[in-house]
């Protein structure tokens, strides 16, 4: 099946749309907090089937289509310095440029979402750049190093489980600060979670990023591999290498089993309750991350296989559109789940169950494939693409067909 038309790689596009649609069904399920709930907020959900809803939500989709997410990051670096190097061009400092941009959308998305990706992206962006020239094994092999959390180890050891910026502990719901957050969020005005959200809300994120969760180095491992994945062509010419898929896919679906396994296990030896105060902690977690990035090249090799197939394309090239206007449907579906949810909206904040929460997702994700597909007919790019591309030029660009 041919995957290339107009210059682009449909296949992934039709990928950054499917992995954009677990990323807000994660956040609508979460309610846009971005934080642990406090004690009482969640009390709606806590039936019987909620509860086996959100396992199912926790164990395939979170952590899962936020890598996915990342890894197609770092394959559009690749394609874009690439392109720009077949051009006889150097692209390195343009891409800065535009990841400067990149860090002012995000922090306008921060203002509503504290749980924004965007400022991250930008952040790692510089440190990525230099990874271009590099031979594919160099690359894999820091992808390495960082997916096996070796700065989380690091951390720790300096910092054992305490905060690097004098917070609670992370998971603490109910916490002076996360309650005090949680009301702003449920009462407060616009502006005043505004404030929140890039007050003690960025230190919060980062503490995220950078703690014992390690979402920082694990994104960037994502970012490296995407940019491995570009150099050695996968997505070109799929059809050819649909028995190395196959391949890598029993690898991911056996190394999933072992890490479950080892994770369990030592979850199972560890202290309780779990406060991360133990070494043993800190191996369990890394060990299921592990899980999460062999599910999430499941999930990867999965889409290419079924994308191959009549049925599978009619379905996941649903996607596509949605996944070209990745950036305006990102930052546009935090804005609505917000609004319907946070106080300075319609404030339904802890008063919906998961089922509830799911099909609002479902149903904003649909309505936004829909939209992205009706603009693309008459424009060029979503609008904030446009924006973005633009301004990384130094000058308009066309809009319209």
């Amino acid at each position: 099946m041919q995957n290339l038309t107009s210059n682009r790689i449909l296949i992934i596009d039709a990928l950054r749309g499917f992995a954009l649609a677990g990323v807000c069904l994660v956040h609508m399920n979460e309610q846009y907090i971005a934080s642990p709930p406090s004690e009482n907020l969640m009390e709606v959900t806590n039936s019987i089937f909620d509860q086996i809803l959100g396992g199912i939500i926790s164990f395939f989709i979170i952590g899962k289509f936020f890598a996915l997410f990342s890894i197609l990051f770092g394959l559009s670096f690749f394609i874009q310095m690439d392109t720009a190097a077949k051009r006889g061009e150097n692209f390195g400092t343009r891409f800065l440029w535009r990841a400067f941009l990149l860090l002012i959308i995000g922090f306008i998305h921060q203002l509503f979402y504290k749980g924004d990706i965007l400022t991250i992206y930008a952040m790692l962006t510089p440190f990525l750049i230099p990874f271009y020239r590099l031979q594919k094994k160099w690359i894999l092999l820091v992808a390495g190093l960082f997916l096996v959390s070796i700065p989380r180890f690091i951390l720790y050891a300096i910092l054992g489980n305490e905060s690097a910026f004098g917070l609670p502990p992370i998971m603490d719901g109910n916490s002076t600060i996360n309650i005090a957050y949680i009301s702003t969020l449920k009462e407060g005005s616009i502006i005043e979670v505004f404030t929140a959200n890039t007050g003690e809300g960025m230190l919060q994120k980062m503490d995220f990023q950078i703690g014992i969760f390690a979402r920082l180095y694990l994104t960037f491992g994502y970012f490296l591999i995407g940019l491995w994945l570009g150099k050695i062509g996968l997505f070109h010419n799929v059809t050819e290498k649909i028995p190395l898929v196959r391949k890598w896919l029993k690898i991911a679906s056996i190394s999933f089993l072992i890490a479950l396994a080892a994770t369990a296990g030592i979850f199972a030896l560890s202290p309780k309750p779990v406060d991360f105060k133990s070494w043993l902690h800190i191996l369990a977690i890394n060990t299921y991350d592990w899980s999460n990035i062999a599910l999430t090249t499941i999930i990867l090799l999965g889409f290419i296989l079924l994308y191959q197939k009549k049925r599978g394309y009619k379905f996941l090239s649903l996607f596509s559109s949605y996944g070209r206007m990745a950036l305006t449907n990102y930052v546009l579906q935090s804005i609505i789940g917000t609004f319907l949810l946070f106080g300075w909206g319609l404030g339904f904040l802890g008063q919906l169950q998961t089922i509830y929460l799911v099909i609002i997702a479902v149903v904003l994700i649909s309505l936004q494939a829909i939209g992205s597909k009706i603009w693309l007919e008459n424009f060029r790019y979503g609008p904030l693409e446009w924006l973005w591309r633009s301004a990384t030029k130094g000058k308009i660009q066309a809009l319209r067909k």
